[in-house]
C-alpha cells in the first residue's frame, strides 16, 4: 500500500525532524487515524520527497522523524496552459484539480477581451492545487501565476511550442497532429465566446500555431482538460 503524502512547504532539505501544522496534523492523526510509528511521506512542492515516521501523534502538532530524502526528477518538458477563467468558479476549480493530477506545470489566468472573471481567489485555488498534488502522489506543485493580459502573454512567453486553440472556421490542424513531443509547450485557451478575431490574428503574428480540439464546441474548462490530456500523453 502506498504511503500517504502530506504537504510540508517549509521543510528544510537537511531537516532531521518536522512538525506538521495544525490542519495537517488533524488530518493525519484524527481523520486518517495514523499513530506513533507509522510511516508517511512529505512533499515540499519543489521536488523533494521525504520518508518519515511519526514520533509524536499529537493531533495539533504531529512530529515526524526524517528517515530518508530524495529529489524527484522534474518533468522532462514543461506543460503550460494560459486559460481564461470563467465566471463560475467551480468550473475552473475542477480544471485546476484535474490538470494537476495529469501533470501540468504552469497555469496562467488569461485576461482577454471577453474574459468574465479577472480576479482570482489565490489562496483557495492554491489549496486545490496542493490537494490534487498530494492525491496524485506528485512532488512538484504547479505554478499558479498572477492573471496576465492576453497581449503580454503572446509577446513575452517564448516556449519552443506555442499554440492557440480557437473556434473560428479558419485553417487549423488537430492538436495531436501538430505536437512536437519533447518540446516545452504553451497553449492558449479562450473564454466562453472564444478569442476575438483580433486576438487570434495577434497570436498568429507572434508565431502561435492555431489548433483544433475536436469537432464539437467545448466549454472553457473542458477545452483546457482536453488540451492538457493530449499534450501530456504526447510527452
Amino acid at each position: 500500500m502506498d504511503l500517504p503524502v502530506f504537504y510540508a512547504p517549509d521543510i528544510l532539505p537537511e531537516a532531521t525532524a518536522y512538525t506538521m501544522n495544525e490542519d495537517t496534523s488533524k488530518y493525519c492523526i484524527q481523520v486518517l487515524r495514523h499513530e506513533k510509528g507509522d510511516k508517511v511521506l512529505l512533499a515540499d512542492g519543489r521536488g523533494h520527497k521525504f520518508t518519515a515516521d511519526i514520533t509524536d501523534d499529537n493531533r495539533k502538532k504531529c512530529v515526524v522523524r526524517i528517515l530518508d530524502r530524495e529529489t524527484v526528477p522534474p518533468p522532462a518538458r514543461a506543460l503550460r496552459v494560459a486559460i481564461s477563467f470563467t465566471k463560475n468558479a467551480a468550473r475552473i476549480e475542477w480544471f485546476l484539480e484535474k490538470a494537476t493530477e495529469i501533470g501540468i506545470q504552469t497555469i496562467i489566468p488569461l485576461v482577454t477581451q471577453r474574459t468574465e472573471k479577472e480576479k482570482i481567489k489565490a489562496e483557495r485555488l492554491q489549496n486545490i492545487l496542493v490537494s490534487a498534488m498530494l492525491q496524485s502522489q506528485q512532488f512538484y506543485l504547479p505554478d499558479l501565476q498572477e492573471p496576465q493580459a492576453f497581449d503580454k502573454v503572446i509577446k513575452h512567453h517564448h516556449d519552443p511550442q506555442r499554440l492557440i486553440a480557437h473556434c473560428l472556421p479558419e485553417q487549423k490542424q488537430a492538436l495531436r497532429d501538430v505536437l512536437q513531443p519533447g518540446k516545452d509547450t504553451l497553449i492558449l485557451i479562450g473564454p466562453e465566446g472564444d478569442f476575438t478575431p483580433d486576438e487570434i490574428k495577434g497570436a498568429l503574428e507572434e508565431g502561435f500555431v492555431p489548433v483544433s480540439l475536436g469537432n464539437t464546441r467545448l466549454r472553457t474548462e473542458t477545452a483546457g482538460m482536453v488540451a492538457v490530456a493530449i499534450i501530456a500523453t504526447s510527452f
